[in-house]
């Protein structure tokens, strides 16, 4: 049975410099209005999908948070006992939950991957990273100055917008194919993401690195070029090279300069090796921060993909046990210890670069694929056989798992959409039907809500569609979009500014305003972790 801590206890633990992961169970729509800064989004809906990447080792102290007395539904009374029936062996829950939090005033935090956006704007009021503001670059730029401009995200958000004539650069690769891009010293380097944080953190890891040139931080991103009135391309495919030999090398020579800077501390792979045997007593992360087409071409089993820009953007999105081990892991060491440099100052002590990485090692090809327990094998239908039940049977009804983004964007015509851990609460709302059959987008999460389903509701035979709504797309069948079946609130999912439906503007505008007062807000809390590093 689990124990219980109060938020006394809770930052006590927090202090102690033991492993720790605080998981907030409730959907990430609730979790974006108020969480603790150090918790990580595991909703109790898709925990499987996620707890064994981001809770590696069983015995880890884990403290699970929900509302508190007001949550109906009992998520972290729930998620204890499913983690316990995972072989999880030390879990807590926080007495009181949220609601306890706020009344002995902690600080909450609204939105999704705050320490990482947090720490963007420690970073800018420590280092004063220099920015450019919209209408100041749109004038040079008019003016056909001598500046080139380095959209930090990944491929995926460069594509679909970004700042005329940018060229996608992910964050750690910035001082990776710098001195391929730039040869003049005199080019005004301009780094931007669609809001702060990547914009601030890839300036300053350029100047960091002591490149020559003036190097600035679009001020407010791709968000504040639009609000100022500025055109944004779209569908771009403008991507920086692979540095030649001779610039190769002048990066490592800048990347040296990072190293010796923060104290970067490298270990080989006879220590990684070692480390790995010892996983039962301490938890391991082994990240992979090349690109995701790099990383799927040949890397290190058992590490996953964590592309450096992104590990610092969203770390919680791939690491939840404060004081693990963190081993980063490229080819050429440059990208691994750019990105050691920010988990350091974000306050993760036990952070490594692999020398030489994956040279000389033996690889395996593909994506990473998590290790799922759980999972019920339930019976299953083909795409063919669903189309012929909803084209032939009144009672057969169609449950859709997926994310309210993902139920949006394109499900199979007729699906009720719910959210899995409601189901004690909204399976009320199910018409009769003679056979309920489960599909999600790959069909796992809806394999895993086959037992939920029986609990709530034994007497109707459950079935899953094979292989998901990806498999039922792939064999050509319909699909429709909008939330047109919804049975629980769309409280699943945080929603970018640019995907309001409803002012986007406005939205965006708040949004920026939010980044900013972060700083008075980490200031204020006793557990912030980051520390700044004296830049010699």
């Amino acid at each position: 049975m689990a124990k219980s801590v109060s938020p006394k206890e809770l930052v006590k633990m927090i202090k102690d410099e033991k492993e720790l992961a605080i998981v907030d169970v409730r959907e990430q729509g609730d979790y974006s209005k108020a969480h603790i800064l150090l918790s990580n989004s595991i909703p109790l809906s898709r925990m499987e999908l996620h707890v064994a990447d981001l809770i590696p080792r069983v015995t880890t102290r884990i403290i699970l948070v929900d509302d508190g007395p007001s949550d109906p539904l009992c998520l972290a009374a729930r998620a204890a006992e499913r983690l316990a029936d995972l072989g999880y062996e030390n879990i807590y829950m926080l007495e009181g939950g949220i609601e306890a939090w706020r009344n002995q005033r902690l600080e909450l935090y609204s939105g999704v991957n705050v320490l990482s956006k947090a720490f963007g704007e420690f970073v800018e009021t420590t280092y004063h990273t220099p920015h450019i503001t919209a209408p100041e670059l749109k004038a040079k730029m008019e003016l056909k100055e001598n500046l080139v401009i380095f959209d930090a995200r990944p491929k995926e958000e460069y594509y679909r917008m970004t700042i005329p004539g940018a060229i996608n650069v992910p964050g750690a690769e910035l001082v990776y194919r710098f001195f391929e891009m730039v040869p003049d010293s005199e080019t005004h380097v301009i780094v931007n993401c669609a809001g702060r944080t990547r914009s601030i953190i890839g300036a300053q890891s350029l100047i960091n690195a002591g490149i020559a040139n003036r190097v600035s931080a679009l001020k407010n991103g791709t968000m504040g070029w639009h609000l100022a009135g500025f055109h944004l391309e779209h569908h771009k495919d403008r991507t920086a090279p692979v540095p030649s030999l001779n610039n190769l090398k002048k990066a490592r020579a800048h990347a040296a300069r990072v190293v010796e800077r923060f104290g970067i501390k490298k270990i080989d792979y006879e220590t990684l090796t070692s480390w790995r045997k010892g996983t039962d007593q301490r938890t391991l992360y082994v990240l992979d921060v090349r690109l995701p087409e790099e990383f799927e071409s040949g890397h290190l089993e058992g590490s996953r993909n964590a592309p450096g820009g992104q590990l610092v953007q969203a770390t919680d999105e791939y690491m939840a046990v404060r004081n693990a081990r963190v081993v980063l892991v490229d080819d050429i060491e440059i990208r691994a210890a750019m990105t050691a440099s920010w988990l350091i100052q974000m306050g993760w002590p036990h952070v490594f670069v692999l020398t030489a990485g994956i040279n000389n090692r033996e690889l395996v090809q593909g994506p990473h694929r998590p290790k799922i327990p759980g999972l019920n094998n339930a019976p299953e239908v083909s795409p063919a056989e669903l189309k012929h039940f909803l084209d032939s049977h009144d009672k057969i009804v169609l449950i859709d798992f997926a994310t309210s983004r993902q139920y949006q964007d394109g499900h199979i015509p007729g699906a009720l959409w719910i959210i899995r851990s409601r189901l004690p609460l909204d399976f009320g709302k199910i018409p009769e039907a003679d056979m309920l059959i489960l599909t999600s987008p790959h069909g796992v999460l809806a394999d895993l809500a086959a037992k939920d389903m029986k609990e709530v509701l034994p007497d109707i035979p459950v079935r899953v569609l094979g292989g998901g709504t990806d498999a039922w797309i792939q064999n050509g069948l319909p699909t429709e979009n909008g939330m047109t079946e919804a049975l629980s609130p769309i409280s699943d999912v945080w929603y970018k500014p640019y995907e309001s439906k409803d002012a986007p503007e406005k939205a965006m505008q708040a949004y920026l305003e939010w980044e900013l007062a972060l700083v008075d807000q980490i200031r204020r809390d006793d557990t912030m972790p980051f520390r700044a590093c004296r830049l010699k």
